[in-house]
């Protein structure tokens, strides 16, 4: 849905180091691992927001709390999937609510005046678009790519798309340097 090599990793607010829409949506709950996570879909125009930013829409659609109560559960349901094949185990009720979100009319692509591919219908279409995203990718050929940040304070999925299939971080700008700094620190006081 949108060309990674030319966006920043944050936008309005969002963090997409996933590189796959159904993994930046997971990237919405911040700080899973703090007693409170800070929630970056608090309200329904959030969701709103997230869909320009992810380059899904051109322009904020009109979100209802239903609508954001959706995009959370499915939220979750991804972060659980996602989490049950990396440690080889099955979440059935995630992968339910997947399937069933993903069960509903999606959007329809449309190649604007740019050649760029934009998805247009109402939002629990564009979720159901990105449910079924996240099960071409969990369950297709690129699932053994999708891995989680190395960080021991972040809990991002990616899906790595390095070449020798060894990437660690979500980012290298953010969780690789900061490791790379910690490493080097332990290694000068070791010294």
């Amino acid at each position: 849905m949108r060309d990674e090599t030319k966006r920043p990793e944050e936008r309005d607010g969002f963090r997409f180091r996933g590189g796959h829409n159904a993994l930046d949506l997971t990237a919405t709950l911040a700080a899973r691992l703090k007693p409170v996570p800070r929630e970056r879909l608090a309200m329904p125009a959030d969701l709103g927001r997230w869909f320009v930013a992810a380059g899904i829409v051109p322009s904020a659609p009109d979100v209802e709390v239903k609508d954001l109560e959706e995009a959370r559960a499915l939220r979750e349901g991804i972060f659980a999937v996602s989490s049950a094949r990396l440690s080889g185990e099955d979440a059935p009720s995630a992968r339910k609510l997947l399937n069933d979100i993903a069960a509903k009319p999606s959007s329809v692509p449309q190649l604007d005046a740019n050649a760029a591919i934009k998805f247009d219908g109402t939002v629990s279409a564009l979720l159901s678009t990105v449910a079924r995203e996240a099960i071409l990718l969990l369950g297709g050929p690129q699932a053994g790519r999708v891995r989680q940040c190395e960080s021991a304070t972040c809990t991002i999925f990616f899906l790595d798309t390095s070449r020798a299939g060894d990437r660690r971080w979500c980012s290298m700008a953010g969780c690789g340097n900061q490791a790379k700094v910690r490493e080097f620190r332990r290694r000068k006081a070791a010294s």
